[in-house]
């Protein structure tokens, strides 16, 4: 059984999804910035943003200016 293709930022928005549903990211963690989240994930940073959008949009993370990308909840099963 083969997967359908997505996009990689949606890739990697899913292991960070997956980190915060298995308490490895609990709430109020801080997600690593644009650049070392591309870095872990072996993605650019612009990739990275749109991971970070897309957690944003499924209501897990909330990112405050100046300050960081935070776990807002985790998802419910």
């Amino acid at each position: 059984m083969s997967e359908l293709p997505q996009y990689v930022y949606v890739e990697v928005a899913d292991q960070v999804e997956a980190d915060i549903r298995s308490g490895r990211l609990p709430v109020g963690a801080r997600l690593p910035n644009e650049r070392e989240m591309g870095a872990q994930y072996g993605v650019a940073p612009g990739t990275a943003r749109r991971a970070v959008a897309e957690l944003r949009d499924r209501g897990l993370v909330a990112t405050l200016p100046n300050k960081g990308t935070f776990v807002i909840t985790a998802p419910q099963e």
